[in-house]
């Protein structure tokens, strides 16, 4: 999948949208971009800074026919992510959907 700019690439399960450092409604604007040409099935996850992606991604994914399969939440850590960060990484959540399923 050529995802240049969207911030979505494959993953070792699927698809992964790095949305993180943005704002609603980003997040779901780039998921929906990232799943137009995807097959049924596929997972796409997306990785998110903002708490309101916790909402809205499972909203869009029950109005377009997709499911919502996992949240899962990394807290947010005192410490840089990797040398030469600026600062601290912030509390991310992961949020898989299923496309094309509505289980």
């Amino acid at each position: 999948m050529s995802a240049e700019g969207s911030g979505a690439g494959p993953g070792v399960d699927g698809v992964v949208v790095d949305a993180r450092g943005l704002r609603c409604p980003l997040p779901v604007i780039r998921l929906a971009a990232a799943s137009r040409d995807l097959p049924a099935g596929t997972l796409v996850t997306v990785l998110s800074t903002d708490p309101a992606a916790r909402h809205d991604v499972p909203a869009w994914a029950r109005m377009r026919g997709h499911a919502a399969v996992g949240e899962t939440e990394t807290p947010a850590t005192d410490e840089a992510e990797e040398p030469g960060d600026d600062g601290p990484a912030p509390r991310t959540w992961s949020l898989t959907v299923r496309l094309g399923a509505t289980s």
